[in-house]
């Protein structure tokens, strides 16, 4: 709680308890921000802010005057991280900011990063919520609006925390909600295209993931995967002293050996002269990459590898390659993967494993990026044995829509549209036959699912594991 005084050179000492930028969400005593949304100018909300209890609002436009304070500035969009880091003490100083971006691998390797540091000292950001100790609270974006974002950071320090461990999205860089922040470590797994529908073109998309590199201070630390076709691309926006990288060949922590197998991952690294034989229960090679720049990290922050090699042991990622009990002999599993690159990584390690058929259940989101839907159809299609298409989080598109851009471009006839989620995990588990495996993908631990005009309770794993229990 702050006055109103200690945040703007105004003459009024009323409190402020928080900051609002949903005028619906607003309580007694909030400073409601007026930020311009993707599609709302929350201008237009100021009158029921003010009747839901707003001491304060910060606004852009001239809005005549008001029973409340007005602080006008330039733009409420760039506004809002100010005064959420102000509000909140600069929470960010109190911590060692890790940021992780990438087109896949962000939840996981955020998560790796904090499980092998402790949820005691290390606080996570991300798809799965924001973590830290034994308090999980809800995140509705990878990266969230900046007044969140600060407020979690200050959950970190009050718990005690010296780490933060955050992914940090394009399109939160793009839209502002990380401007003015500077990363002590920084992560990029990889890129690849993505995100269109917001950045228009690939290069747009590649110079917002590159502003976490422009944004890490000069005395960190820059961890890239040398493997990645762009990291010569990558090194041009540097800003820090030290570079670090990953990878199968010339760099400093070497992917040495591997093999993968249903239940685990035997890896062997090579770093600082040093061989390092580990056993993960992340599975895949491209969970390999998102434990070895985990590993850059943990070691960069002066915490030894040998100190935390039990905690590889333990390591689990809800809903990234979740595999359910069937009590029977075919296998489901369940997993985030929702990008053409994802999906294939994910369907060649599948197809390394003892198995009969690959029975693949996917959609793609409603008004996001159109450009992937049909090459992510064609990649299922061409790993699967069969895949059903069904919806996601449509929004305001017509899944029949959607799930017609998936099948554009696919040359086989492997492939059938369920509309309805709930029935196509239904369906695909219903036909798995003995050592079947049926994925369930681009949701993983979820527990919605976005509709025109609502958002509804939806899980992958719930709705699995009741087809699951029916079929039993």
């Amino acid at each position: 709680m702050k006055k109103l005084n200690e945040l703007y050179n105004v003459d009024s000492d009323v409190l402020i308890n928080s900051i609002k930028i949903n005028s619906k969400e607003v309580k007694e005593n909030d400073i409601f921000v007026c930020t311009m949304g993707v599609n709302a100018d929350r201008h237009l909300f100021i009158d029921e802010a003010i009747k839901n209890g707003a001491s304060a609002i910060v606004v852009s436009k001239d809005v005549g005057k008001k029973s409340v304070p007005i602080i006008k500035v330039k733009d409420t969009n760039l506004e809002l991280p100010k005064l959420a880091k102000k509000f909140y003490d600069y929470p960010n100083n109190k911590l060692k900011m890790i940021g992780i971006t990438g087109t896949d691998g962000k939840t996981t390797t955020a998560t790796i990063i904090q499980q092998l540091i402790g949820d005691e000292k290390c606080g996570y950001i991300g798809t799965n919520g924001a973590i830290c100790h034994d308090k999980k609270l809800d995140n509705p974006n990878t990266t969230p609006d900046a007044h969140l974002f600060y407020s979690f950071l200050n959950e970190f320090v009050e718990s005690g925390c010296i780490y933060a461990s955050t992914e940090a999205s394009s399109e939160a860089f793009y839209r502002g909600r990380l401007k003015y922040l500077e990363y002590d470590i920084s992560v990029i797994t990889n890129i690849t295209s993505e995100h269109i529908n917001i950045h228009k073109t690939f290069e747009n998309y590649f110079e917002c993931k590159m502003k976490l590199l422009e944004q890490t201070k000069k005395d960190g630390i820059t961890i890239l995967n040398k493997d990645d076709k762009y990291y010569e691309e990558m090194v041009k926006y540097v800003k820090s002293n030290k570079i670090l990288t990953y990878g199968f060949k010339d760099a400093d922590l070497l992917i040495k050996e591997y093999k993968l197998f249903a239940d685990k991952t035997e890896i062997k690294f090579s770093y600082n002269n040093k061989i390092y034989n580990i056993t993960s229960p992340l599975l895949g090679l491209f969970n390999i990459y998102n434990l070895a720049a985990a590993l850059l990290v943990v070691d960069s922050l002066g915490i030894s590898i040998d100190s935390i090699l039990d905690n590889i042991k333990k390591l689990k990622v809800d809903g990234r390659c979740e595999v359910l009990d069937t009590k029977s002999n075919y296998k489901v599993i369940v997993d985030y993967a929702h990008t053409p690159n994802g999906i294939k990584n994910l369907l060649e390690f599948i197809k390394t494993l003892k198995h009969n058929r690959i029975i693949t259940i996917i959609g793609q989101a409603g008004e996001r990026d159109k450009t992937k839907r049909s090459k992510v159809g064609t990649v299922v299609a061409n790993y699967s044995d069969y895949a059903i298409f069904t919806a996601e989080d449509p929004r305001s598109e017509k899944v029949i829509d959607i799930c017609n851009d998936i099948i554009k471009d696919i040359k086989t006839n492997n492939y059938e549209i369920i509309e309805d989620r709930r029935k196509a995990i239904k369906k695909g588990i219903n036909m798995a036959k003995e050592e079947d495996i049926v994925l369930i993908l681009g949701k993983g631990n979820e527990t919605y699912q976005k509709l025109k005009d609502k958002v509804i309770h939806f899980s992958d794993i719930e709705e699995a594991n009741k087809a699951i229990k029916e079929r039993l």
